[in-house]
């Protein structure tokens, strides 16, 4: 297993073409994965007639796509962790391909519902994408380019409509799924060509179990929302479908919660910045979708109904297509945000502006250019929610979880979406006005839907809120040693050096994030993560997590200094072999040492200024600091974490419930105690900045026997355990002299090596108890009349009775 590195250019500048190359071909292929969604709208209507089936059964050519896209998001997201990301965004465009070709040769229902289902596999190319960028871009191409990935799913169906409505009118309707597939072959040849392959990976088994529970519950979930309109919503069905959902993704959580590599890491999943990122994600989607369901409608709607346009379905996709564009505009503009202020400001502004959108919808419908001036407004309120989504998901997730982090965002988007389409169809066919004998849907219909996409965005804004805080570039720099638990020494030197970044976000409210402040006289405080100073580079933006230093030296600009120092672990251990790189803050490297045997380094300054400082071994994690140097040589140490951990869960031997409350103990193979903790409510417990290699695991709890056990850290990432503790055994008895109970007469339990386990005295009723016994010999001394001794076997959990009888000595 490996792990990412911070992304500064080894030599000279960062490679920008090759990284506009990488933007580029994965913006590509988001679009052309989005653009399949969309190419089927033109023909739904003629599905009926152009496969010779029902309209309720060619429904399913829309259904199987977004079936088997719920189902494959989070999986390719989880298998591109393990095995690679490129390799799993290959695969999607093969299937993407595929699909196409057979939608294109078919000329009956079955083989269109199974092209369509292949194609709804390729939908974890976007999260893949944005996956792959974080670990190989430059990290101030970051923001700008997973907000262009993000967006590029919103930027595919507006210009898709359109590109669709002209194909299908002047060609055969086969040729939309051509065209589809060779946009897949093209996106195939330029990923190999310009997309590197993704180093980092979590490794591990897939977890087929929970892949399965997973797409049951999914499968219940969806097909009971885009169904329930024509099965009936109070249908034995759709009822039982809902049901069927609640009971398998509960059961499913159960799983992924117990086993040892899940398929979705449920816990990292509950942190507070996933989890309300993914709620609001859905309230987005919701958002978004409502746009897709009514304005098409609104434009092509005859005239003479009084609110309708009477335009062609071309005319109501070039009219929506301006939003595409305006998406893909506002993506540098949200990354810009983000970086200023933190992706939760950019999310809380785009829900707003998504909300005024549909707000002026209502009151202008009536004119072409109202829905252009509409459709872009929205947009752009998508562009900035769409482009912060993957900053937040990243920023609060390892580097080897990103895929399936944000190949999860992406599905709560997806339930979002296909909720829209459930609510608008409910409320349209509810909501109607006769038309020449005909229903069709009315004003007060159609206002009704954007009103509750007002909401649904207006919701996203309230959720987004709940996020932890994000601090501006203004902050100084005490207040974030402060919250990570710094020091400031007499030298005017504080360090964090000890604190995941995911720690100290916790602490510092959700983002690391300073800029220049007094520490001791003459001294500035600045910061770094991942490469970058957090000024320039908010934490959600961050590359990779590593830890952050906040480091302050006198500020006065003079010539050229060395910077000496030496990389130690947290045992104050020196790391021999460690690569210590100096660069720029625009992030041209400048120096470059390998830590000595001691871990001493020596890299030079060119002279005064701010620097970054990185630091990296294999099996630890990384650490990037920003360093102020000025007129004197910097003397500088280097405390690098461990990269792995230890996680776990502790139940009972006796039914296999949790153990809360019990004391968990790791020690070294020298037996230093490296870290110490308790289960929760659950039986777990987690154990960070672990060294591989093998460690002693001990675990204690009342009425348990202790357990000991090696364990073998793996090179990075978690490694996950299971234990069960026995119930102790339980020695009792009554101690009586000439038949009466004695109370108060001392009971001492002695084992076979002669050491005194437990001494008590007896009650009132002459009663006496030991538990949390071992397997083995045991001596029950009791005194009170001339003391009596008895030896006796404990076999192993259980009761173990042992009444005394005590006498005077001439009886």
């Amino acid at each position: 297993m490996t792990h990412a590195l911070p992304r500064p250019a080894d030599t000279g500048e960062p490679a920008t073409p090759r990284a506009n190359a990488v933007v580029a071909v994965l913006a590509f292929g988001g679009i052309v994965v989005s653009l399949m969604q969309t190419l089927v709208i033109p023909i739904v209507p003629e599905l009926p007639r152009l496969l010779n089936a029902p309209a309720s059964d060619t429904a399913w050519a829309v259904t199987a796509t977004l079936l088997a896209a719920a189902v494959a998001t989070p999986m390719t997201g989880r298998l591109g962790d393990m095995y690679g990301k490129r390799r799993m965004l290959l695969i999607s465009l093969v299937m993407l391909v595929a699909g196409s070709v057979t939608a294109a040769l078919s000329d009956s229902l079955a083989p269109m519902i199974v092209g369509r289902a292949l194609q709804g596999l390729a939908s974890g190319v976007i999260p893949l994408g944005i996956s792959i960028m974080r670990d190989e871009l430059p990290a101030e191409r970051l923001g700008s380019a997973t907000a262009l990935m993000s967006a590029s799913l919103g930027v595919g169906g507006a210009l898709g409509l359109p590109a669709a409505a002209l194909i299908a009118d002047n060609l055969d309707w086969h040729a939309l799924f051509w065209v589809s597939a060779g946009l897949g072959v093209v996106t195939l040849l330029l990923v190999p060509a310009f997309v590197p392959e993704s180093e980092v990976r979590t490794g591990g088994r897939f977890d087929l179990v929970g892949g399965i529970g997973m797409a049951a519950g999914l499968v219940s979930l969806l097909l009971a929302i885009s169904k329930g309109g024509d099965w009936g919503w109070g249908s034995g069905t759709t009822l039982g479908l809902f049901a069927a959902a609640v009971v398998v993704l509960l059961a499913w959580g159960r799983w992924e919660l117990r086993v040892n590599e899940p398929l979705v890491d449920l816990r990292t999943t509950a942190r507070r910045q996933v989890l309300v990122t993914n709620l609001a994600s859905i309230a987005v989607g919701f958002a978004m979708f409502a746009m897709s369901l009514v304005i098409p409608q609104l434009l092509q709607l005859p005239e003479a109904t009084g609110y309708g346009l009477g335009k062609s379905l071309l005319v109501a996709g070039l009219t929506m297509a301006p939003s595409g564009l305006v998406m893909m505009a506002t993506a540098p503009v949200s990354a810009a945000l983000s970086k200023a202020k933190g992706p939760k400001i950019t999310l809380m502004v785009g829900a707003l502006i998504v909300a005024a959108g549909y707000g002026l919808n209502i009151a202008l419908m009536s004119e072409l250019w109202h829905f252009v001036l509409v459709t872009c407004v929205i947009g752009a309120g998508i562009g900035f929610t769409y482009g912060s989504m993957p900053a937040l998901i990243m920023g609060a997730v390892p580097a080897s979880e990103t895929g399936a982090a944000n190949s999860l965002n992406t599905l709560m988007r997806s339930i979002g979406t296909s909720t829209a389409s459930a609510v608008a169809g409910v409320i349209l066919a509810q909501m109607t006005t006769d038309f020449g004998g005909t229903s069709l849907p009315s004003q007060d219909g159609f206002k009704a839907v954007l009103a509750i996409g007002a909401g649904a965005a207006l919701l996203a804004f309230a959720v987004a809120s709940f996020i932890p805080r994000q601090r501006g570039a203004g902050a100084g720099g005490a207040e974030v040693a402060e919250a990570g638990g710094a020091e400031v020494t007499e030298a005017g030197v504080a360090e964090v050096t000890e604190a995941r970044v995911a720690e100290v976000t916790e602490a510092a409210g959700a983002a690391v994030s300073v800029g220049e402040g007094p520490v001791g006289e003459g001294a500035v405080v600045e910061a770094a993560v991942g490469g970058m100073p957090v000024a320039e580079a908010p934490v959600a933006e961050a590359p990779v997590p590593a830890a952050a230093a906040v480091v302050a030296v006198p500020a006065a600009e003079r010539g050229g200094i060395p910077v000496r120092g030496r990389v130690l672990g947290a045992d104050r251990a020196a790391v021999g072999g460690a690569s210590v790189t100096l660069i720029s803050l625009g992030g041209k490297q400048l120096g470059r040492s390998v830590a000595r045997g001691d871990g001493s380094y020596g890299v030079d300054a060119p002279g005064a200024g701010s620097y970054v400082l990185i630091a990296s071994s294999e099996g630890y994690q990384p650490q990037a600091s920003t360093i102020v140097v000025a007129g004197e040589p910097v003397a500088y140490d280097v405390l690098l974490s461990g990269a792995s951990g230890l996680a776990g869960v502790v139940r009972s031997a006796d039914g296999g419930t949790p153990v809360a409350e019990a004391v968990v103990i790791v020690t070294d193979v020298r037996g230093e105690v490296l870290a110490t903790g308790r289960t929760d409510v659950l039986g777990e417990f987690t154990v960070t900045d672990l060294v591989p290699g093998a460690v002693t695991l001990a675990v204690n709890s009342p009425k348990h026997r202790p357990l000991a056990q090696v364990v073998e850290i793996g090179g990075a990432g978690t490694t996950r355990v299971e234990l069960e503790l026995r119930p102790g055994a339980q020695v009792r008895g009554t101690v009586r002299g000439g038949g009466t109970p004695l109370s108060d007469a001392r009971v001492t339990l002695v084992d076979a090596a002669g050491n005194v386990v437990a001494t008590t005295r007896t009650g009132l009723d002459g009663a006496y108890a030991f538990s949390d016994l071992d397997t083995g010999a045991y001596t029950v001394i009791a005194t009170g009349y001339p003391p009596r001794a008895a030896s006796l076997s404990v076999p192993g959990s259980g009761v173990d009775d042992h009444d005394i009888e005590l006498a005077h000595a001439w009886e």
